[in-house]
């Protein structure tokens, strides 16, 4: 295929990549020898590798990083204890504070509330038939299998979420042009945080004018679904009808919280559907298993998010003095837990570093755990699972482009591969 000029959504998911790529292309060896040597390092291990941090860390906090299983599962399980409001001071900043991640208690308990009926098991196997596998098969992966027998599945790989979630938040569906305009804005949001201090002045700056021109742009869709009775199930027309504290939220409350979404709704599904269809593809006999057995593509996707998550990391801050593995830990300390690691600890997992989606179950950190588990993961995995199906069925003999660079999972935060280039 002929490749145009990248987009400017492209342009801003590439600069979202270079943004959190970090000093490190494979830091699966390294990892391996902090949890055999310093599994509790007394540090800001990720920032020391060159990757920013969204939580808007103070430099007079200590911080400690951890890499264990065990470790990582103390803290993410535990709430209470490790907090996630310092969120707020960083990317919750570009949200006036409100972003879900950066919140805690009874504050996430009812913010995570008003949002959990649109992203129940449920809810998304109602919309699998027609607004998630008819429009990943009939508009992205059709016309890409019937425009050759070559692409690099990452073009797709980058439309479809963000035009599956942005309709299930109650964005107009024959909008895809704008759609991908608020996408690469809400990008340039993600990018906002950055470790060099001149970078960061011009990022936050292009940062606030698009936080600026998405709540201008999402504004007239809340009022729009308001006048029109509200009556779908999309996240806008739920979070109108809903009753918070015996009164209703008003336009304004609905597109902050819309918009706090956005800078993570589409991309992280992205790289994660680049990193399970690179690691399929690389494996021919479990390839050919797929084929007559689609039931595996579910193991699949959760065995990718294990082996390679794209969010590497979790921060969190001590709200007492703790102990983890003999250190003291004192209060308000931040604790950054390198799930990726705790993905791959041997104590925990046979063969850690195989990819092997039949292995015996284990929770993984790859969605998160605990109370912020990812609130979009069924989302996530629905639309995967569609994707692979459809490339199965409309891609025969699919395989690596023998003649272009293999894909190449890279980026110490926001992990996946640039390219899959496959023939068929």
């Amino acid at each position: 295929m002929t490749r145009e000029a990248p987009s400017e959504l492209e342009k801003a998911y590439s600069g979202v990549s270079e943004n959190f790529r970090g000093a490190v292309a494979d830091p699966h060896a390294l990892y391996k020898k902090m949890r055999e040597t310093d599994p509790v390092y007394r540090g800001d291990f990720m920032a020391e590798l060159g990757v920013p941090s969204i939580a808007g860390q103070d430099a007079n906090r200590p911080c400690y990083t951890l890499f264990k299983y065990e470790d990582v599962m103390r803290v993410l399980r535990d709430s209470k204890t490790f907090t996630s409001g310092f969120i707020a001071e960083g990317l919750g900043a570009f949200f006036d504070g409100l972003i879900l991640t950066g919140m805690d208690g009874d504050q996430h308990k009812k913010a995570r509330a008003l949002l959990a009926p649109v992203f129940t098991p449920s809810q998304i196997n109602s919309w699998r038939a027609d607004r998630i596998d008819r429009v990943i098969h009939d508009d992205y992966i059709a016309p890409l299998a019937n425009s050759g027998n070559e692409a690099d599945l990452m073009e797709v790989g980058l439309l479809f979420p963000i035009k599956v979630i942005y309709s299930l938040i109650g964005f107009p569906e024959d909008s895809d042009a704008s759609i991908e305009t608020f996408a690469a804005w809400a990008l340039d949001i993600l990018a906002g945080p950055q470790i060099d201090p001149e970078k960061a002045k011009i990022a936050r700056e292009k940062a606030m004018k698009a936080v600026v021109a998405l709540y201008d742009a999402i504004l007239p869709i809340v009022e729009r679904r308001r006048a029109e009775g509200a009556d779908g199930p999309d996240l806008i027309s739920q979070l109108i009808n809903i009753e918070d504290d015996g009164r209703r939220l008003d336009d304004h409350e609905i597109t902050t919280f819309v918009r706090s979404l956005l800078p993570a709704a589409a991309e992280t599904t992205t790289r994660t559907f680049g990193t399970a269809i690179a690691l399929l593809l690389n494996d021919k006999a479990l390839l050919d298993k797929v084929k007559t057995d689609r039931g595996l593509i579910t193991k699949i996707i959760d065995e990718a998010v294990r082996f390679e998550p794209t969010a590497t990391f979790k921060v969190r801050q001590a709200a007492e003095n703790v102990n983890i593995r003999g250190v003291d830990i004192p209060k308000d300390a931040m604790v950054s837990c390198v799930v990726t690691s705790a993905n791959r600890d041997d104590e925990k997992f046979d063969n850690p570093d195989i990819f092997d989606p039949l292995r015996k179950p284990v929770p993984n950190f790859g969605f998160g755990f605990g109370a912020h588990m990812c609130i979009g993961l069924f989302v996530a995995k629905a639309e995967i699972d569609a994707a692979l199906n459809a490339i199965l069925d409309l891609m025969p003999n699919i395989r690596l482009d023998p003649n272009k660079p293999a894909p190449k999972i890279t980026g110490l935060q926001l992990r996946g591969p640039r390219a899959v280039h496959v023939v068929w």
